[in-house]
């Protein structure tokens, strides 16, 4: 290379680097990344300390990350080319088509979680049902890419339906029944209203009673983008939408934490990037659903992680009080909280990722 040719990439490797940083001086700091769905590191406070212990440089480092002018643009082109160059699994999402879905990993509390399952069994005296819910890795394994990893869902749920004194809803082989019918989202981790009608009637049939039927559904919203989309940085598939099918007239949902009561749906999410949280409200340590109208007056109380948001509304059609309790923020033994508060019946209903990591199921013994 030419001296001259050296200089001339030497000045326009300068200007790009001048160029960006006289942006990063002009652009505002964002505090949230709407396409990312999280807060965004701010400039960290100046100390000698903070500076001696290595906390203010690498606070400092995370904060030009985060702040680097057109982030998102760079991080869809870098995307883009790793997928050009035959790349499937971004951030633990696996690309599989138009469908992004979400690597299910092992974890040492798997099997811990069915003893507290186990204990729960032998204490409380209640009907005891457990409805735990393959993800679409398992669902729709054969859409993911060839060698693709993921955990054996499908062995757990064999050693999940052992576990004495529980009654198994078989959720996975109704949704493997339908497994060609759109029911999860292709952006989100979570089932659509489809898929959560399936799992009622699963449930409904382990009551040996028949569900009802789905009715016709509404669209809400045709622009929903969900966790996958945020965290796999594949920005270029369509948006979901999102349906429901059970009217919300005469139910009412009590925030117990709040102290507020709506409706079965709270529109107001369907204009924010959380649109799936227009189920109940979003997460809650604990909500009561009630409808007077319900088929009986029997008091069902669900164990659950957001999956059952959705799931609820279908519920309320035949209970006449719902507690849904998430022992993440309402840490309580299940038996002793269900015989304070009148439950008829008892259902744990994790989605399976969720329930062999949660750190929480200790309560299920408790």
């Amino acid at each position: 290379m030419s001296r001259i040719s050296q200089r001339v990439t030497a000045a326009v490797f300068c200007v790009f680097l001048a160029g960006f940083g006289l942006l990063h001086l002009l652009l505002p700091d964002r505090t949230f990344s709407p396409v990312e769905n999280r807060n965004l590191d701010q400039l960290p406070a100046f100390s000698w300390s903070a500076l001696a212990d290595g906390s203010y440089t690498a606070g400092l480092e995370s904060y030009l990350a985060d702040q680097f002018p057109l982030r998102d643009g760079w991080m869809g082109l870098k995307t883009r080319y790793e997928y050009l160059l035959g790349k499937r699994e971004f951030h633990n999402v696996y690309l599989c088509g138009d469908t992004l879905v979400g690597k299910v990993e092992d974890d040492s509390r798997a099997e811990q979680n069915l003893d507290y399952l186990r204990r729960l069994a032998e204490k409380t005296e209640l009907p005891l049902y457990l409805g735990l819910i393959p993800t679409a890795a398992e669902t729709w394994r054969e859409k993911l890419p060839a060698g693709a990893e993921s955990f054996d869902q499908r062995s757990y749920l064999e050693r999940a339906r052992a576990v004495p004194g529980i009654t198994w809803v078989d959720v996975a082989g109704a949704l493997a029944d339908h497994a060609g019918e759109g029911l999860y989202y292709r952006t989100d981790h979570h089932w659509t209203s489809l898929g959560a009608y399936y799992g009622y009637s699963a449930f409904m049939d382990a009551l040996g009673e028949e569900p009802l039927p789905l009715g016709e559904g509404g669209t809400v919203s045709v622009d929903f983008y969900g966790t996958l989309y945020s965290t796999s940085g594949v920005h270029w598939v369509r948006p979901d939408t999102i349906e429901r099918y059970v009217p919300d007239s005469g139910v009412t949902v009590e925030d117990i934490e709040s102290g507020e009561t709506h409706g079965l749906y709270v529109n107001s999410f369907l204009g924010e990037k959380d649109q799936y949280a227009s189920f109940l409200g979003g997460n809650a340590p604990l909500y009561i659903v009630r409808n007077p109208a319900a088929a009986s007056r029997e008091k069902l109380l669900v164990v659950r992680d957001s999956y059952s948001d959705s799931l609820a509304p279908f519920l309320s059609q035949r209970f006449g009080e719902i507690h849904l309790l998430d022992l993440r923020y309402y840490r309580t033994g299940v038996d002793q909280y269900a015989r304070e508060n009148g439950i008829d019946r008892i259902l744990v209903c994790y989605s399976v990722e969720n329930f062999i990591k949660d750190v929480d199921a200790v309560f299920l013994g408790q």
